[in-house]
């Protein structure tokens, strides 16, 4: 329908070579609908009053890229060229479009620009994955406010730069610019995947101070904070005060925060009491429980709950779900009905998939079956060193050194070298990064003297515990 009327608008002005009145101007871009609910260009209202600037903002973002084109040429001649507001409301429609060339220009034929302007383009860019085009014109800025900010932390942070969003955010405290509630929610899935809980307390402290807490994205955020920094008694706080006003991101929180920890049980009790409540389980429900059950042991619950995801929910498993099972069946033992399953989907696995089976193979030490799987992810990433290397452990753990040898040729003669690993650590509200054997950081004789000691207890308990597969001692007992 949408197309349709954009169609019927091309077709009635494409003859025309003179620039639209203002009124009829009107015509077009006042559309009566709100963000939330888009209608096409066909159902206006036939107003003849100057050309508001939030005509233009509402109408365009709904066109189709030829129709806001047009629409832009017909804007600049009815008088609108030197109107900053309406400008920068350009710059923002065609970012938003994903026509950042065309932004851009726009923003480089502006001879002046506000803050607005500049964060409209910085925004488009964040949004399009560009961080260094985004952090080039931040650094540019004349001057910036809370929004310009903002932009940046939630751009790093959206496209998994988590270390990034941080340093800006902490960069933002020595400006002296106080975050909003959008910084807040923007911040801390950084400090959760960072692991950076000293910092995260102290922005939920900020946001309790400054009101934010009755913002559900802000509540939502700090729960999640909590529980993937491992503080599930701190997210079980915020769960229960957010109380009747949980929506579905709230328990999904709160049940993978239980099911990765291995309350195993309790998330399952979760998912139970989010059902009797109202609340449709999503996506996002079901790796949780599944992740539950696969750190329970659960193969049975865990068969129960994928089919209920059709049968009972509607909802078609995808990708990720089929891998958690993989999982689960892997960590069970059951390798040959995890390789049976992975043949079925009905998506091409990916590298994620097969590398959980291997993984497994490689914990149970089936040698048959690591290769054949090894050899779906050799093709699917010739690149990656990380697959060679656990099947060359296989290999050696089977005492099978021609395969070790084999392995490390093929690694040479393609020249795939295995990156260093690293880690993030907080401390003192700083995040100190470590690669293996790292000497660099000026406390390093005390952070090896620390390790040794907790290597030495680790040690002590390797044969009565295995530290990988560690879960929730009700689950054994149920």
């Amino acid at each position: 329908m949408r197309t349709h009327c954009s169609t019927l608008f091309l077709t009635h002005h494409s003859s025309s070579t003179t620039s639209l009145s203002k009124p009829t101007l009107l015509m077009v871009l006042t559309v009566n609908a709100s963000p939330s609910t888009p209608k096409c260009a066909s159902e206006v209202s036939l107003q003849t009053s100057t050309p508001s600037h939030s005509s233009l903002l509402l109408a365009l973002p709904f066109l189709p890229h030829t129709l806001a084109q047009m629409l832009h040429t017909h804007f600049v001649k009815s008088g609108f060229e030197y109107d900053l507001f309406a400008l920068t409301a350009l710059v923002d429609v065609y970012a938003k479009l994903g026509l950042l060339a065309l932004a851009r220009q726009q923003f480089n034929e502006m001879k002046v620009r506000d803050v607005p302007t500049w964060n409209s383009i910085i925004a488009g860019y964040a949004r399009s994955g560009d961080m260094e085009g985004a952090l080039e014109l931040f650094r540019l800025m004349p001057s910036r406010n809370v929004i310009s900010w903002t932009a940046m932390i939630s751009g790093y942070s959206q496209n998994g730069q988590h270390a990034k969003a941080l340093e800006m955010f902490l960069e933002m405290e020595k400006e002296r610019v106080m975050p909003n509630e959008v910084t807040i929610a923007s911040v801390l899935p950084a400090c959760a995947n960072l692991g950076a809980l000293e910092i995260g307390q102290g922005i939920e402290h900020y946001a309790r101070v400054n009101g934010y807490v009755n913002n559900m994205f802000v509540c939502n955020a700090i729960l999640e904070m909590y529980s993937r920094c491992g503080r599930i008694d701190m997210a079980k706080r915020v769960f229960d005060e957010i109380g009747g006003k949980r929506n579905v991101c709230s328990w999904n929180s709160m049940i993978v925060g239980l099911a990765v920890h291995g309350k195993c049980n309790e998330a399952l009790q979760h998912f139970n009491v989010m059902l009797r409540e109202g609340t449709v389980p999503d996506d996002v429900t079901f790796v949780g429980v599944f992740l539950a059950c696969t750190h329970g042991g659960m193969v049975e619950k865990g068969w129960e709950l994928f089919k209920s995801m059709e049968q009972k929910f509607s909802i078609t498993p995808k990708l990720e779900h089929y891998g958690c099972m993989v999982d689960l069946l892997g960590r069970a033992g059951e390798l040959h009905k995890a390789y049976d399953l992975i043949q079925s989907m009905p998506m091409n696995p990916d590298s994620v998939v097969w590398g959980t089976l291997l993984g497994a193979c490689s914990f149970y030490g089936n040698v048959e079956l690591a290769e054949t799987v090894a050899e779906y992810l050799f093709k699917l990433e010739p690149w990656n060193p990380g697959n060679y290397v656990i099947l060359s452990n296989i290999y050696a753990s089977a005492g099978q050194w021609d395969g070790v040898a084999r392995l490390r040729r093929l690694m040479k003669g393609w020249q795939i070298t295995k990156a260093a690993g690293y880690s993030f650590i907080e401390e003192g509200g700083q995040i100190h990064k470590f690669i293996v054997e790292d000497r660099s950081h000026p406390r390093y004789h005390e952070i090896y003297a620390l390790l040794d000691e907790v290597s030495t207890k680790m040690k002590l308990h390797a044969n009565t515990t295995d530290l990988d597969y560690v879960i929730d001692e009700s689950c054994i007992l149920d």
